[in-house]
């Protein structure tokens, strides 16, 4: 059998393979740049941009726990000027897909931070809609339907690039805020976002992150991003970008399986920063072991009983 095909398409973006990494985990790229050449990912989704510089939460803000991490960063970047002028002439030095992560306060801000960086000439807008709408009381824009639908609208209008909606799996049903997202002009959706997790020092009787509470990511959550990708895919017809623990190709291959059309590498990036690359070659192994000639195929393929 040939060499099977990696390419896949996410929100009308093609990418030459499967592998994303997950922003929050990968900087802007620098770092990890060190260790192989960028080129061969599929995407690199960068760190989480705001309108303004954010000096993020004060430490300690990230903490071990079995199977994965507890983090509570608090969105620490150099704004979006910063990156367009900066990062992104770098990142464009390489053959790489750009998706720009954004954070908004308002359905307004989110709307510029768009507007800025589609013109700027990333590939794709990653909306994180896990951020507190100021307007509605605090509120994450990811927690209700209307406020999730009110952001990617907002978004849309404004983006000339594809748009995909990051969802918080901190809700009761996430194929509400799915199905809203996708009404709304959403060309992909990404999922699932960091769980709310606490850990608490018995001795100091603190909490271990000065957050108190913080987003558990890493292995010990990939079941339950699994079953969301799964029930997403089945609630919304879009292309999905699935992660959560992804930490070998069989991981990705389960991803994909579920529904996801591309799948996104975070936290074990940071015991192992070759992870994306081992991941897309033991994935590769897995379509060749198996006689599948396209990776494109396993996307949707599971068989429920």
């Amino acid at each position: 059998m040939n060499k099977p095909n990696m390419e896949v398409t996410l929100g009308d973006v093609k990418l030459k393979n499967p592998i994303v990494t997950a922003s929050g985990t990968f900087g802007f790229g620098r770092e990890y740049g060190e260790f192989y050449d960028l080129s061969e990912l599929g995407a690199i989704c960068v760190k989480g941009l705001t309108l303004s510089p954010r000096q993020g939460n004060p430490p300690p803000r990230i903490a071990e726990t079995p199977a994965g991490a507890l983090n509570s960063v608090g969105l620490q970047n150099p704004g979006a000027d910063a990156f367009i002028l900066r990062e992104l002439p770098w990142l464009r030095g390489h053959a790489v897909k750009v998706i720009a992560n954004i954070s908004g306060n308002t359905a307004e801000e989110y709307g510029v931070l768009a507007e800025k960086l589609s013109d700027a000439g990333v590939d794709m807008i990653e909306v994180n809609i896990s951020c507190p709408n100021v307007k509605a009381g605090g509120l994450a824009f990811g927690t209700s339907p209307d406020s999730a639908a009110l952001v990617t609208r907002t978004v849309r209008r404004h983006s000339r690039v594809p748009v995909m909606v990051k969802l918080s799996p901190n809700v009761t049903d996430i194929t509400e805020i799915a199905r809203a997202a996708a009404g709304e002009g959403a060309d992909a959706l990404s999922l699932i976002n960091t769980l709310l997790g606490m850990r608490i020092d018995i001795r100091s009787r603190r909490p271990i992150l000065k957050n108190n509470m913080g987003g558990l990511s890493g292995p010990a959550v990939f079941p339950v991003a699994l079953r969301m990708v799964w029930q997403v895919k089945n609630a919304a017809n879009l292309p999905i970008l699935g992660m959560g623990g992804v930490a070998s190709g069989e991981d990705a291959a389960e991803m994909m399986l579920a529904g996801a059309s591309a799948v996104a590498v975070g936290t074990v990036c940071f015991s192992d920063p070759c992870a994306p690359l081992r991941i897309r070659r033991e994935l590769e192994e897995y379509l060749h072991n198996e006689g599948v000639d396209s990776v494109s195929k396993l996307t949707g393929a599971v068989k429920p009983w």
